[in-house]
């Protein structure tokens, strides 16, 4: 027996689901490709993890359809789906051992048990647990019980594989390897991957593509460079990466649209619809930081003055934080070689091209 399979499709059409007067879900339609690996990323009550519950099964549909391959499963219980699903808490059976636990899908399934123990050994390899297979869950750390979980999820090769937040209660640099192996992981089996998570730089790392989920719908859906590069709302913006936010009365010019903020005339690319309230989004490594009357250089014809506020040294950068003469705050990361200190006037400048020109929904940092 072999882990290697191919991933299924997940269609979700029209869905949505109501608890009462409340809608956690709002006719939400997606589809996942076959062995994709697809990140459901969002603040707290966003809806992704409604979503998550909806394909396993564990949450029954007030709307719509999903369909796993060529079948329509909203009506299958969730124990005859077979999807394989790894929770944020492990929930091992804390009197079996890790051969065991992997095992115990299995053994559901009435595979033999000459069968299950050759399945059983490829997924602990594939995890890298084969040592600790006589091992219980209490004498393990948190990142291995968390392999374990992934092993039991996996060693029935499901065509599908969900995710929950699995590495939620890890510490930082535990939740970066256990990311990598992962990656490693769908790679090598192939299967399809739908994992739910709040933090951005994991989704990023991780997928293939990510949609992002806010009040119960999806905002966008792309790779991380799209979404970083190109998003299409305001809340996509802030929430992928950081961002500064620039807001002023606009007049469209052609193909560009021209904001005056702080008193200064700044302009993005894209004609504005209608008369709608726009603001430009900026990276940090977009914008660069540097002595009054410099003027503009390499393109960088957006130019603004304004006053440091906070300065921090990152290493291979330095942080500016800079405030506008409206009170705005614009995010700056600029090479080590330079430094201005807290308190000097200093201008922003960057490259039209370099910004992104949105609709402003209202939206803020605080997501």
């Amino acid at each position: 027996m072999t882990l290697a399979t191919k991933g299924a499709a997940i269609d979700i059409a029209g869905v949505s689901k109501f608890y009462g007067n409340f809608t956690a879900l709002d006719d939400v339609s997606l589809r996942v490709e076959p062995g994709e690996f697809m990140s459901f990323l969002g603040p707290s009550g966003s809806g992704k993890t409604t979503t998550l519950n909806l394909i396993a099964g564990f949450t029954d549909l007030s709307a719509g359809e999903i369909r796993l391959g060529e079948q329509s499963i909203g009506h299958v219980p969730a124990h005859k789906r077979n999807i394989g699903v790894v929770f944020q808490h492990y929930a091992l059976f804390p009197h079996m051992t890790v051969a065991a636990n992997v095992a115990y899908p299995l053994k559901q399934r009435g595979m033999p048990k000459a069968e299950r123990t050759r399945a059983v050994d490829q997924a602990l390899q594939k995890v890298q647990l084969e040592k600790f297979a006589h091992r219980y869950p209490s004498e393990l750390s948190g990142g291995q019980q968390q392999r374990v979980a992934l092993a039991r999820a996996m060693v029935f090769t499901p065509s599908l594989l969900l995710m929950d937040e699995p590495l939620g209660a890890l510490d930082k640099k535990l939740r970066e390897v256990l990311q990598l192996e992962i990656k490693r992981i769908h790679r090598e089996l192939g299967s399809t991957f739908v994992y739910v998570t709040h933090d951005q730089e994991e989704a990023l790392v991780l997928s293939d593509r990510i949609a992002v989920f806010n009040k119960g719908r999806i905002e966008q859906v792309g790779t991380g460079h799209d979404l970083y590069t190109a998003p299409r709302t305001l809340f996509v913006g802030q929430f992928i990466g950081e961002s500064s936010v620039l807001r002023g009365a606009h007049r469209v010019a052609g193909d560009e649209t021209a904001l005056t903020v702080a008193g200064t005339t700044l302009t993005a690319p894209g004609a504005a619809k209608g008369d709608s309230p726009q603001v430009i989004l900026l990276r940090p490594e977009a914008v660069m930081v540097q002595a009054p009357g410099t003027g503009p250089q390499d393109g960088r014809s957006n130019i603004v003055s304004g006053t440091v506020r906070e300065m921090l040294y990152l290493g291979s950068a330095m942080k500016y934080e800079v405030t506008l003469a409206d009170g705005s705050h614009v995010t700056a990361r600029t090479p080590t070689q330079s430094a201005f200190p807290i308190g000097s006037t200093v201008e922003l400048a960057w490259n039209p091209k370099d910004s992104a020109l949105l609709a402003d929904d209202g939206s803020t940092a605080a997501l």
